[in-house]
């Protein structure tokens, strides 16, 4: 069974930081790329930041360079998201992200965690 599990979301002030945690269990989570995403209130989900299977490569979105930074240890089968000076449009559910590849064309599956609640206040 596969699970993703979030944590470390809560409430923080404007400029604070949190770092949320996703554990993996049940899937290859070493060979896995991961990711963040986010989704508001009345909003779709979106990007948030990518971190490839060995954690050499990185990608984030606009919004968040400079301020949020994705990692990962494969011996704990966590992904981590440090965010610092917090805004309060930064204020979401924060949902981890895990791709399995299924076969030798490249057929993937995403795994989806529950989600953690940010709310950053003004």
């Amino acid at each position: 069974q596969v699970q993703l599990v979030e944590s470390g979301g809560g409430l923080v002030q404007a400029g604070g930081s949190l770092r949320l945690s996703c554990a993996a269990s049940g899937l290859p989570f070493r060979i896995s790329p991961s990711g963040w995403f986010r989704q508001a209130p009345g909003k779709e989900r979106e990007f948030v930041a990518a971190i490839s299977a060995g954690g050499g490569y990185t990608v984030y979105a606009d919004s968040v360079q400079g301020r949020f930074t994705i990692s990962r240890d494969n011996a704990k089968n966590t992904a981590y998201l440090q965010m610092n000076s917090l805004k309060p449009e930064n204020t979401a559910a924060y949902y981890c992200n895990a791709r399995v590849v299924v076969n030798i064309e490249g057929a993937y599956r995403d795994y989806w965690g529950q989600g953690t609640q940010v709310t950053v206040s003004s």
